[in-house]
C-alpha cells in the first residue's frame, strides 16, 4: 500500500507515518513529488491493519496496491519520473533523447571517431560496452577498465554523457567511476544483487528487460534499484524471445504504453537488439517515438562490416543523421521533441 499525505503535510508528520510503518514491521520509503508526498510501504502488508496509518496526522488516504511493485507503480507518484544525464539530456519529459554508439569499445580511434560522429548526427549520449557478456566464452569480452578509460576520454572530447554496461556487483564501483549511467543488460535482468548494488551507487540506471521477462517481472526487478533510494531509473524494452525467427528478438512496442500505464518510470527502446538487423532499426525507431517512447538507444558503428560485435545490427553515422531528422518530425506530431 501507499500512504498519500496531504499537500500541507509537514516533515514531522511524514516522519511520524514512516515510524508507524516501521512499527508494523514494514519498510517505509518516502517519495516527494511536486504537489505532495507519499510513503510507499515495502513488504507484505496484506494482513496489516491500515487504521493506524489512516488516522495519523497529515494523512490524506491509504491506497492499497495489489501489484508487487510498490515504488515503481503509477499510484505511488502522480507525476512522471524524469532522469537527467548531463545537460540537455532528460528522459521522461517532453524530450526524446538518443543514446548512440558502438556495441563495444574496440580501440581509442574507433570510440573517439564514433563519439564525434554520433554527436554530429544529433545524438545526446554515447553508448559503448567495456565489459561484454557473450554467449560464447571465446567471443570478444570487451577491454574492461581500459575500455572505460576510453569512454571517459570520448566524453571529454565530445561532451556526450556515457552509458555502459556493468556485469557484476563487484564491478559497480569501478564502472560508476567512469560512467554517467549504469546499464543492466538482459542477461543480468534478474541478478538482484547487481540491481541492488547499482541502486546503491547513486548513478542513473538503464535497466533492460530480460529476454524472457513478463512486464510484471520487469517492474518487480525495477524495485531492487528503487528500494535502495535511487529514483534515477530508466526502463528499456529490448525485445523478447519468441518463436519468430526473422528477427533476433521480437521488439514489443506495446510495452511502451503498457509500462506508462503501470509505472511512472521513463521507457526507452533498443531497436538494435530488438531486431538484430540494421535495415529494420530506423523504422522501429520511428514507430517507437510515435508510440510514446521516452528515448532510444541505438547501436551505431563507423564501420559496421568490421565491427568486433553486433555489426549486423549497427547502423552507420550517416544513417543516424538521416534518422534523427525524420524522428524530429514524428516527435513534433506527438507533441515531443528530439
Amino acid at each position: 500500500m501507499i500512504v498519500v499525505m496531504r499537500p500541507e503535510a509537514t516533515k514531522k508528520e511524514i516522519e511520524h507515518v514512516a515510524n508507524v510503518v516501521k512499527e508494523m514491521g514494514l519498510k517505509p520509503h518516502v517519495i516527494t513529488g511536486t504537489d505532495l508526498s507519499v510513503v510507499a510501504v515495502i513488504g507484505d502488508d496484506r494482513k496489516k491493519d491500515k487504521g493506524a496509518l489512516e488516522q495519523a496526522p497529515g494523512v490524506d488516504r491509504v491506497v492499497p496496491i495489489l501489484a508487487p511493485y510498490k515504488m515503481a507503480a503509477r499510484e505511488s507518484k502522480k507525476e512522471r519520473t524524469t532522469v537527467k544525464l548531463g545537460a540537455g539530456c532528460v528522459f521522461g519529459g517532453k524530450q526524446v533523447p538518443v543514446i548512440a554508439g558502438p556495441c563495444s569499445v574496440e580501440n581509442e580511434k574507433q570510440i573517439i571517431d564514433a563519439a564525434k560522429k554520433v554527436k554530429a548526427a544529433g545524438a545526446h549520449a554515447l553508448r559503448g560496452g567495456a565489459f561484454k557478456p557473450r554467449t560464447s566464452p571465446y567471443a570478444f569480452q570487451g577491454l574492461g577498465e581500459e575500455g572505460l578509460k576510453l569512454l571517459a576520454k570520448a566524453r571529454a572530447e565530445t561532451g556526450l554523457t556515457v552509458v555502459t554496461e556493468v556485469l557484476t556487483p563487484s564491478d559497480v564501483e569501478l564502472v560508476a567511476e567512469y560512467a554517467d549511467c549504469l546499464q543492466i543488460g538482459t542477461r543480468n535482468s534478474q541478478n538482484y544483487k547487481l540491481l541492488e548494488a547499482a541502486g546503491k551507487s547513486g548513478k542513473a540506471v538503464l535497466y533492460k528487460r530480460g529476454m524472457s521477462m513478463t512486464i510484471d517481472e520487469f517492474l518487480q526487478g525495477s524495485e531492487y534499484v528503487l528500494s535502495q533510494g535511487n529514483p534515477n531509473l530508466i526502463l528499456c524494452e529490448r525485445g523478447i524471445r519468441t518463436f519468430e525467427d526473422h528477427t533476433r528478438n521480437t521488439l514489443s512496442l506495446s510495452a511502451i504504453p503498457e509500462l506508462h500505464y503501470r509505472s511512472h518510470l521513463p521507457v526507452v527502446i533498443d531497436p538494435s537488439q530488438g531486431t538484430g538487423h540494421a535495415r529494420l532499426v530506423p523504422d522501429m525507431c520511428r514507430a517507437a517515438v510515435a508510440a510514446g517512447a521516452d528515448g532510444l538507444i541505438i547501436e551505431v558503428h563507423p564501420d559496421p562490416e568490421h565491427a568486433m560485435t553486433d555489426g549486423a545490427q549497427s547502423i552507420t553515422p550517416e544513417t543516424l543523421k538521416e534518422l534523427i531528422a525524420s524522428l524530429k518530425r514524428i516527435a513534433h506530431a506527438v507533441d515531443r521533441e528530439v
